[in-house]
């Protein structure tokens, strides 16, 4: 992925309003980030831990989308629960249910997508080996990492193509 700028970042969110866009608190250290291995750029809110963010490129342009995590339901620090986007394994709380509010007239009357994704949003990290899940063992893959990439290519494009879909 190509390094984005800030005006970048704030432009490409597809579902909020652009003020909702100017008041998102971006990573700090956006120029030091490790682009080259980044499909998306993903991150949490530090101030606001229920909000998390996606952007990436789609046909030539950054595509962003704000998560939240919904309101109760149960969570297990014990069990090992996997991301949808890369198939990382977490152990508890290392993955969360993040809900993107959907495009148009259907994300206004509440409608919403969901995926079970890394909570730390760090997916192009984890599928590359530069980030390494809490596991103490990890799940042995006979795909290659270029494989493993354009596989979780495909689950953000699907997660995004759910989110613009209107009606």
């Amino acid at each position: 992925m190509e390094p984005l700028g800030e005006n970048d970042i704030r432009a490409s969110f597809v579902n909020c309003s652009k003020g909702e866009a100017r008041r998102i608190s971006l990573p700090r250290d956006l120029a030091d980030l490790p682009w080259e291995d980044l499909d998306f750029l993903g991150w949490r809110d530090p101030g606001a831990p229920d909000r998390g963010y996606l952007v990436t490129v789609r046909d030539g342009k950054p595509a962003g989308v704000t998560l939240r995590v919904p309101q109760g339901g149960p969570r297990s620090f014990t069990k090992t629960t996997m991301c949808s986007l890369c198939l990382t394994g977490h152990p508890g709380s290392g993955v969360s249910l993040l809900a993107a509010r959907k495009v148009g007239a259907s994300g206004r009357d509440g409608n919403t997508v969901g995926a079970y994704i890394c909570a730390d949003l760090a997916c192009p990290l984890y599928v590359r080996g530069k980030k390494l899940p809490l596991m103490t063992m990890r799940y042995k893959e006979s795909l290659s990492v270029e494989e493993r990439v354009a596989r979780m290519r495909g689950n953000v494009d699907q997660f995004l193509d759910k989110v613009l879909q209107e009606g």
